[in-house]
């Protein structure tokens, strides 16, 4: 399933703001690209440390083939970029070549604020994706960002802190109630230094995958919801007991803010996307860390699903659409990108990426992990509705809450409810 190589390697209103912004935006015009031409163009990401340097290394690589081009970069977390984001979309100011998700997909393409990349199609290869990768970035068939990679839902242990605390490594796939215990074995081994892990009921990904195990969704192709104020009500109760001390307390949490508790070793354990495994070793300074397939609702359930989320897109007011495109066809297609990047911007889209990529160490690893949890791999779901980024960092911000007991579940659902209306039905 995998290439192998052995060679070394290196919010509502702010999207109601897009949308009144996007009535007046306009692709930018098209133009010959002089390589002789001296052009500077912004990029902006979200991550932490470790991507930075690994973009630094992928900007001079590229500025050896393209000196002419000068690369401006700014990172922030996930959060405050997106804030970020909204702002200058409505402003009209985004940066010329940017981190995308897929979560956005509908609401800054049906605005106009990023170019459809057909426009600049002479600098990009697009024939190096899988058609069902490509449709991640694609909607009303206008392409309008491509994926640096696809991830999928996986379960993170600490293998130097969980050989300490003398537990075993959970089984994956196991049933929920089964995580859970294991998760109170190790808090109570350790005295909480480190938990078991944190409140996955926080995380959006997770009630998606129980949904996807009862043939439910997120959301449908229609634009609404996929699930009750039931369903919401009963995902969050059941992580009661975890938030009564069996994981991290969340206000410790947010001391330790962007740094996640895993990163920072006060967990034992934490869920979230496959890609996420090169940033963990770097930010928890883990000599290993075990994936494991998370748990489920029913063993035979096609659940998980490629996420190509993490994507690039252009502005459709840059005013160099030609070495923007130039730019993000190095990010997503280029050999150099494949070594320098790994699997941490997810597994590499492209076969142009993917043959530059040494999968050895946590590459391989992340490799070994897709390839063990096929059989639970499903259909992609449909474009994410307008503001669905709204509403999934409104999900982890009520979850949070939960977590410092700010809000109660009745409350939260309520309220996320009541958000969901207004940004689906503007």
């Amino acid at each position: 399933m995998f290439r192998t190589r052995t060679a070394a390697a290196v919010s509502a209103a702010a999207a109601s703001a897009l949308l009144l912004a996007g009535c007046t935006s306009a692709a930018a015009p098209a133009a010959e690209f002089d390589p002789d031409e001296k052009v500077s163009l912004d990029f902006a990401w979200w991550g932490n440390d470790d991507r930075a340097a690994r973009y630094t290394a992928l900007i001079e690589a590229f500025n050896e083939e393209y000196p002419n081009i000068t690369i401006n970069t700014t990172f922030t977390d996930f959060p405050s970029y997106w804030e970020q984001r909204q702002v200058e979309a409505a402003s009209g100011s985004l940066p010329d070549v940017f981190q995308f998700s897929d979560s956005y997909l509908r609401q800054y393409g049906e605005s106009g604020t990023i170019l459809d990349l057909n426009e600049v199609a002479d600098h990009i290869d697009f024939t190096t994706f899988d058609e069902a990768l490509l449709g991640t970035g694609r909607l009303d068939d206008v392409q309008y960002s491509l994926p640096t990679g696809f991830s999928l839902w996986a379960n993170f242990v600490n293998q130097d802190l969980l050989d300490a605390a003398g537990v075993e490594l959970p089984e994956g796939g196991t049933s929920y109630d089964e995580f859970d215990d294991w998760l109170a074995e190790v808090t109570k081994k350790t005295g909480g230094a480190p938990f078991g892990g944190t409140d996955y009921t926080q995380r959006i990904q997770v009630f998606e995958l129980q949904l996807r195990s009862a043939g439910k969704s997120l959301y449908t192709a229609e634009g609404e919801l996929g699930f009750t104020e039931d369903e919401l009500a009963a995902f969050w109760e059941s992580g009661a007991d975890l938030r009564d001390g069996i994981t991290i307390p969340q206000q410790q949490l947010e001391e330790i803010s962007p740094i996640s508790g895993f990163g920072a070793t006060k967990t034992l354990s934490e869920m979230s996307w496959s890609n996420f495994l090169g940033g963990y070793l770097a930010d928890s300074g883990s000599s290993s860390i075990a994936i494991v397939a998370p748990p489920t609702t029913d063993p035979e359930a096609k659940d998980l699903y490629r996420q190509g989320g993490l994507q690039v897109a252009i502005s459709s007011k840059t005013e160099h659409p030609e070495a923007a495109a130039i730019f993000l066809d190095y990010v997503v297609n280029s050999e150099e990108a494949g070594e320098i990047f790994g699997t941490t911007l997810g597994f590499p889209a492209s076969s142009s990426k993917l043959e530059g990529a040494t999968l050895e160490g946590p590459d391989l690893q992340v490799a070994e992990y897709i390839e063990s949890v096929a059989d639970r791999i499903g259909d992609t779901p449909p474009p994410a509705v307008v503001g669905y980024g709204s509403l999934e960092q409104k999900f982890w911000d009520l979850g949070k809450e939960l977590g410092l007991g700010t809000k109660d579940v009745d409350a939260a659902v309520s309220e996320f409810f009541a958000e969901a209306d207004v940004i689906l039905n503007q």
